[in-house]
């Protein structure tokens, strides 16, 4: 049955925790799936969730550690000493841990890494602090299972078992040579049912072996786990040597970090932010983009003012200003949105750009006639037949132009290494709010011969 975590469960737990009652919280906590416990920790106040967390066995708080929230995480840790730190790392798969130990000050990860009781354990973290935590390999964790193509099958496995013991999921068997180069991948189901004797190298498949370079960009190492359907995949040195592994769920957090960074983008947020960030940092964020929404409207008010002497003889032209901004805003970001996302699945090229043009101005086309069609019924009734045109034709324009720069602004920023998630934002909002009002108010000054 699955949990449920309430507000009355953490008021019964809270009070267990107060009055120490150990056996309920054993039999209502300790039971838990490890991300059941995870969520509850969250939940409490950094007093209680260190009572809670110093309760559970060693195994369990490696597992849920970098699962907490980060504050919670800093808050529980600066009350543990050097030592203590150095035993949860131990806990930890040489990932976590390097990603753990990157969060601390320099001189406090030296103390750490001395305390360190295994030196190979210490050993992979110190390699792994020094990959670019944004590449294969920072993401890349020191255990996984290997045998060497020369081995016989009984060899194989006894060095198998030896790994095992440090490797908590066994996704793929990886075959080097003499030198550790990368050469395949081993079935486990061939090993089971090999005799004895039987060399490796006449058991493991060669073909279409897929690998990662140590400095490749976590995003592009996500891009190939997705085309492959890959559960892991391991990581190679220039020289092809075997020297890691990234497993799933690694590649699962980058895709929510980049979709949680494109998301903050899209909506105005220059960088990475959490509700219960600093206000600072808050304003340090949202403020440039907040700028250029300004100096957006103030070039918008200087078209309006350069057609204020129309305006001011047909005053209706002023009622449709915002409904043509907020369309031609509305498409623009709903062109652009769907060029990000396939740039971001790798599916979309600049070299497909006139054919993604092409598609969108026919899009653009059936939008902006039913639209224009709707409007011009609209401002026919209360306005009469003259502004209804200019309403209608401005729309339609308005709609044409927003989607094909929706489509070709991404591209381009794409192409010059921008982060495309920019042209879904402010950025083609602005733009194509005061090339609306230019459009429309053109339009009009020409229908009305002013």
């Amino acid at each position: 049955m699955q949990f449920e975590l309430t507000k009355e469960f953490l008021e019964i737990l809270i009070s267990a925790i107060e009055r120490e009652n150990l056996s309920w919280i054993k039999e209502n906590v300790c039971e838990l799936h490890d991300a059941d416990i995870t969520d509850i920790l969250d939940e409490l106040e950094t007093a209680e969730a260190s009572y809670l967390y110093n309760f559970l066995d060693e195994e369990t708080q490696g597992d849920i550690l970098m699962d907490l929230d980060e504050d919670l995480r800093q808050n529980l840790i600066q009350s543990f000493s050097t030592k203590e730190i150095a035993e949860q790392i131990e806990q930890l798969d040489s990932d976590d841990a390097a990603d753990f130990m990157s969060e601390l000050p320099k001189e406090q990860v030296e103390e750490i890494i001395s305390q360190i009781s295994n030196d190979e354990t210490a050993e992979d973290i110190v390699d792994l602090l020094n990959y670019d935590p944004d590449t294969a390999g920072g993401l890349m964790q020191k255990e996984f299972m290997q045998v060497n193509a020369n081995w016989p099958v009984n060899r194989c496995i006894v060095q198998l078992r030896k790994q095992a013991e440090s490797v908590e999921k066994i996704f793929t068997i990886y075959v080097v040579d003499e030198q550790n180069k990368l050469l395949g991948f081993l079935s486990l189901k061939r090993l089971l049912f090999a005799k004895p004797d039987t060399a490796i190298a006449d058991l493991y498949q060669d073909k279409n072996v897929i690998s990662v370079k140590t400095g490749e960009e976590s995003e592009d190492v996500a891009k190939t786990m997705e085309k492959y359907d890959l559960v892991s995949i391991p990581v190679v040195d220039l020289q092809n040597k075997l020297v890691g592994r990234i497993t799933i769920d690694d590649v699962v957090d980058v895709i929510k970090d980049e979709a949680e960074k494109d998301f903050q983008m899209a909506s105005g947020i220059s960088e990475n932010i959490e509700s219960d960030d600093s206000i600072w940092k808050m304003f340090r964020a949202r403020m440039p983009w907040l700028l250029i929404g300004l100096m957006g409207g103030v070039f918008g008010a200087q078209v309006i003012s350069g057609f204020e002497g129309g305006i001011s003889e047909v005053p209706a032209l002023a009622f449709f200003i915002p409904l043509i901004t907020a369309m031609g805003g509305n498409v623009g970001v709903q062109s652009s949105a769907i060029v990000v996302q396939s740039l971001a699945r790798g599916t979309d090229q600049f070299g497909s750009i006139l054919q993604k043009i092409g598609k969108e101005t026919l899009v653009a086309l059936a939008n902006g006639a039913v639209l224009s069609i709707i409007i011009y019924g609209i401002a026919y009734i209360f306005e009469g037949p003259t502004l209804g045109t200019v309403v209608s034709l401005s729309l339609f324009t308005v709609i044409l132009f927003a989607g094909v720069f929706g489509t070709l602004i991404p591209l381009l920023l794409d192409k010059y290494k921008i982060d495309p998630a920019l042209a879904t934002g402010p950025f083609i909002t602005t733009l194509n709010d005061v090339l609306g009002i230019f459009i429309y108010l053109t339009i009009g000054v020409l229908f009305f011969g002013l």
